[in-house]
């Protein structure tokens, strides 16, 4: 895809991944409209790049639904959607208190949370903008490219991510499918999974624990950046027989239990 004069839209665009693939993306001509809960930091970014923001929860149809029309309104159809809106939480599937013995279950309700924001929520912003992608015309036999964002989690789940882990193993497990659903309307899915990067996650943790959390990366040894994921968001976008993938982004890390 040649990416000059596209219209993109990144979901959880505001900081870490999605504000560096909004940088990297308009920096290649890309027109960048921004799906975040972050005014404040939202607006910054749009702005920075001469894009456009919209406060979306992408747990909400209603905000999904508005904050299509206000981008497409401001900046045309896209025809690259980036999902990179997501969070995660640590607790054991069960677990007894050292002290009391008291014996606790995951709260189910914090479950479901992770799957409707990570898993619900990127579906969700993949079936709206695949419906607007379509009403586009092919251009060099393409009207669009969907990325997601799933983890190493997903495949190396550590001790409290059953959750988190859930959730983005079903964004995996859904790319191939989908990517077959939306062939033969020339719209192409893929799906990068990130290990240890330095986001806004991380960047609150002290020294000695993102040194650690570094030395455990193979090669190179140390926390990826988000520019990086940004450089593969791009070639998927730009390489046309990139479609259908899960792609691990990780310097060969595979997660330990703890």
């Amino acid at each position: 895809m040649d990416l000059n004069g596209k219209t993109a839209v990144i979901t959880g665009g505001a900081s870490g991944l999605g504000a560096a693939t909004a940088r990297k993306l308009a920096a290649a001509g890309v027109k960048v409209g921004i799906f975040d809960l972050n005014e404040e930091l939202g607006n910054a970014i749009a702005s920075e790049i001469g894009g456009a923001f919209a406060k979306v929860d992408v747990t909400s149809e209603e905000d999904v639904d508005t904050g299509f029309a206000s981008i497409r309104s401001a900046l045309g159809q896209e025809s690259i959607l980036v999902n990179c809106a997501g969070t995660g939480n640590a607790v054991k599937t069960a677990s007894r208190d050292r002290e009391t013995g008291e014996i606790k279950h995951f709260p189910l309700d914090r479950f479901e949370l992770i799957i409707q924001i990570n898993l619900i929520g990127t579906f969700r912003c993949i079936a709206k903008s695949a419906a607007g992608m379509m009403t586009l015309e092919p251009t060099d036999g393409e009207r669009g490219v969907i990325i997601n964002t799933a983890s190493v989690a997903a495949e190396d789940g550590q001790v409290g991510q059953a959750s988190y882990s859930a959730s983005k193993g079903g964004v995996i497990g859904m790319t191939l499918p989908i990517a077959r659903d939306l062939a033969q309307e020339l719209i192409r899915v893929n799906t990068i999974l990130p290990g240890l990067f330095d986001t806004p996650l991380l960047q609150g943790a002290p020294d000695h624990v993102k040194a650690a959390l570094a030395a455990q990366v193979p090669n190179p040894s140390r926390l990826g950046k988000p520019e990086e994921y940004a450089s593969l968001a791009v070639q998927m976008c730009e390489n046309a027989y990139f479609n259908g993938e899960d792609v691990r982004l990780d310097g060969a890390i595979r997660m330990a239990p703890r």
